[in-house]
């Protein structure tokens, strides 16, 4: 089993039980799903952009992505209906433990002076979005064969209903939150 997802079912179920007074075991706040994706826009263009994208996609997820077509036309943007625009890949149990687990403890402190991530982050359900600019930060992408520009969403999706609860979740699970700084006047 997962260190990650032993940790959450035998130590943080329990305190954020005990801190939010939760006496049903379903209501305790738990990740559902960790969505990523990835636009792929002039990479799209030529297959192997195309397909270049989607195998570094697939390493640093583990799991092959999907990809999302254009809905409609833009003229302006040279789009037409049913042209590649995204790439998605969903993970659910263990994969989802095992990469929220490489993304904390490797990935984000491998960015350039991060200091945690921002508060301001979460939507009213209590998901968190966290956008990279390249993807050359995973360490199983090798950047010398490889276009690693390229950047990516990854949305943590949980069942918590606010964010409070949610943003007590991901901290102790790993994430590391940027300190507020108090204002002194």
């Amino acid at each position: 089993m997962n260190s990650l997802k032993k940790d959450y079912e035998e130590k943080i179920t329990k305190e954020l039980s005990k801190e939010f007074d939760i006496k049903d075991s379903l209501a305790i706040p738990r990740v559902k799903k960790v969505v990523v994706n990835m636009g792929v826009g002039q990479t799209a263009k030529s297959k192997e952009g195309l397909k270049a994208a989607q195998e570094n996609l697939a390493i640093i997820t583990g799991q092959k992505p999907s990809v999302r077509q254009a809905k409609i036309s833009v003229a302006s943007f040279s789009l037409r209906k049913g042209m590649p625009v995204g790439l998605k890949v969903t993970l659910r149990g263990v994969r989802m433990y095992d990469f929220i687990q490489r993304f904390f403890s490797i990935v984000l402190p491998r960015l350039r002076d991060f200091r945690g991530v921002s508060n301001k982050s979460f939507d009213k359900s209590g998901n968190y979005t966290i956008g990279l600019e390249e993807m050359s930060v995973f360490p199983e992408i090798d950047i010398t064969k490889t276009n690693a520009s390229q950047g990516l969403e990854i949305t943590i999706v949980t069942n918590a209903k606010d964010i409070e609860r949610s943003k007590k979740l991901l901290e102790l699970l790993g994430l590391p939150f940027e300190k507020e700084e108090e204002v002194v006047n």
